[in-house]
């Protein structure tokens, strides 16, 4: 293994296992999207090193792995409840997580691709369509729709938390 592959793969395991949790909704499976999408990268390395960005090379091989599971297979998602995990888990952090993260993996795969890249790496509309291979428009269409949905989701799981509550 080239050693600026292996730096590279150890400067970018970890925000590359988040962006990949994000997009699959399990650890487990965000570990086996990266380790595919970076032995796709390898394979390429001598290409993809000089690009102008090698990690949006990865993103994108990220995007279209998923995608492609998600078509072959479904994947049984095992919805967790406050309190699984370990108590340092950095993904239990916040009370609300888990209902985004639960709304996010409701919607279909390119949806949530456009959102997990506009919003959670903070990537310009552009970037985003470079990587999804699709218009700045289809960007912006995706991200308001899948927005709208998230924030309907999550109202009706306001409400139906308030509800259990009284």
């Amino acid at each position: 293994m080239p050693s600026d592959f292996r730096a590279f793969v150890e400067r970018q395991w970890a925000p590359l296992v988040r962006t990949a949790f994000l997009l699959t909704g399990d650890r487990g499976h965000a570990e086996d999207l990266v380790q595919a999408a970076l032995e796709k990268t390898h394979r390429r390395w001598d290409q993809v090193s000089t690009m102008d960005a090698p990690l949006a090379y990865v993103r994108k091989a990220m995007v279209n792995t998923a995608t492609s599971w998600r078509r072959r297979r479904r994947f049984s998602e095992v919805p967790l409840v406050a309190g699984d995990g370990p108590v340092n888990d950095p993904y239990g952090r916040v009370d609300q997580r888990q209902q985004v993260l639960t709304a996010l993996r409701r919607l279909p795969p390119r949806m949530r691709a456009v959102l997990v890249l506009r919003y959670f790496e903070d990537l310009s509309e552009a970037d985003v369509a470079d990587a999804l291979g699709c218009s700045v428009g289809s960007v912006k269409s995706q991200a308001s729709r899948g927005l709208q949905r998230l924030r309907t989701d999550l109202t009706e799981t306001s409400i139906v938390l308030a509800g259990e509550l009284t």
